[in-house]
């Protein structure tokens, strides 16, 4: 190889690229702002997001003491902003994306609920209007719903006179149960009444009169599991991995398609008519784009660290290994995008395209895990995927070299073929 040609094509693109007031501001300032934009949505440093409560709304036709404590025990739920509002009001405003969900209680719930909850009849039912494109919220609401609910109801019947009242019902269904023998029949009839006089006893009891319904039979203990004890999840270092990625492909398409045009004008028949190898001439512009991919990286983790506080609490080696290793498939790519390419026009757009579905894929605009398994498992043909898991094992998850060699061998391997390709079919001619 030409050592003093090779030195001198990497150095003339590192001059035009920044000497090129746009591509800078692209490559850098653009990732740094996306990233920081993301990182504050996946709970910035803290690792904890103040989600906004969801907004519903609630149509009370029942009125029941039962529906007014299921109303207001959901408007001091702090995970919900409860509107009190009437049907017509309720379906426009969920229609309007103005809320989520809006629940309809019908009238007769409170008193249809108690009878139903030791009965295995009819059950009252409490109808949910939902915007369709918060399917997650829905899901959310109806077991937050299902807490209130149980805890109101259950003050209900377990309460002297709601007890009473609910246990004439329970007594006539056990008499008009024809599948019940005449001995259960007979021990069912006999604990009823003994309940009945035992509430008959303590109606008056001031003790009894703010009986409480059924709750949460535990407590939650939360704690986040990270490589080190004292690590703490910190949504910046997902996020400018991510963007960090993307951004550098990007890159890289400008670095293929800046190819495309100059052999369209015949800059590479000069070059191949120079004393310099074809793998000089291709391996000069890899490196180059390389080194500038590296930067790209290294210069959002170093903003993410001085503004954000990212740290790499893993492997410090480890790191540096997955940005070469990302840095070599991004500059490969880039070649492989010049070899296969027809015109600069053409190629752009279709090479924007699937470097999109890439950085989507590999987990850099939301994380990986909340794909679905199936999805999960076809990402790891994805060399994002590895860069992606690579920056958060070495980042904010702490895990150790070792961790580092799997993404690193991952990404060569891409890298190698993108190369091949490349190799392969690069044209001389435009």
């Amino acid at each position: 190889m030409n050592v003093p040609a090779f030195s001198a094509l990497v150095r003339k693109d590192l001059r035009l690229f920044f000497g090129d007031q746009r591509a800078l501001l692209l490559s850098f300032a653009a990732p740094i702002a996306v990233a920081s934009f993301f990182g504050f949505l996946f709970g910035g440093q803290s690792g904890k997001t103040e989600a906004s409560p969801i907004d519903i709304r609630v149509v009370d036709e029942d009125g029941s003491e039962t529906s007014k404590q299921i109303v207001d025990s959901l408007a001091l739920d702090k995970a919900i902003a409860m509107k009190p509002a009437s049907k017509a009001d309720a379906r426009e405003t969920v229609a309007k994306g103005k809320a989520v969900v809006a629940v309809l209680i019908p009238r007769g719930f409170g008193d249809a609920a108690a009878k139903a909850f030791f009965s295995t009849g009819q059950k009252p039912q409490v109808e949910l209007l939902y915007d369709p494109s918060h399917s997650a919220e829905l899901a959310m609401i109806r077991g937050i719903l299902t807490e209130h609910v149980m805890q109101a109801v259950s003050k209900d019947v377990f309460s002297p006179t709601g007890g009473r009242r609910n246990l004439q019902h329970w007594l006539a269904s056990v008499d008009q149960d024809e599948t019940l023998n005449p001995e259960d029949k007979g021990a069912l009839r006999d604990m009823l009444k003994s309940v009945d006089r035992w509430f008959a006893q303590t109606e008056n009891k001031s003790e009894m009169r703010g009986v409480g319904g059924l709750k949460m039979p535990y407590d939650v203990k939360e704690e986040p599991v990270t490589a080190g004890g004292q690590i703490k999840y910190n949504g910046y270092a997902h996020s400018f991995g991510g963007m960090g990625i993307q951004f550098m492909l990007f890159m890289a398409i400008d670095a293929g398609i800046a190819v495309l045009t100059q052999r369209a004008r015949g800059f590479w028949k000069r070059y191949r008519a120079a004393p310099l190898s074809k793998s000089t001439l291709l391996a000069a512009r890899a490196l180059s784009t390389g080194l500038i991919a590296f930067l790209i990286l290294v210069a959002g983790f170093a903003f993410a660290r001085i503004v954000f506080g990212v740290r790499i609490t893993g492997s410090f080696v480890g790191f540096l290994g997955i940005c070469v290793a990302s840095s070599l498939m991004a500059s490969s790519f880039g070649l492989m995008i010049a070899a296969l390419g027809k015109t600069p026009e053409a190629t752009r757009g279709l090479a924007i395209f699937a470097t999109l579905i890439m950085v989507m894929l590999g987990g850099a605009w939301v994380p990986a895990f909340l794909f679905p398994s199936w999805l999960q498992k076809l990402t790891l043909f994805i060399p994002t995927r590895w860069a992606v898991d690579g920056l958060d094992a070495m980042t904010w998850r702490g895990l150790g070299v070792a961790d580092a060699v799997g993404p690193m061998a991952a990404l060569v391997a891409f890298a190698l073929l993108f190369s091949g390709l490349a190799v392969a079919r690069f044209r001389w001619d435009g």
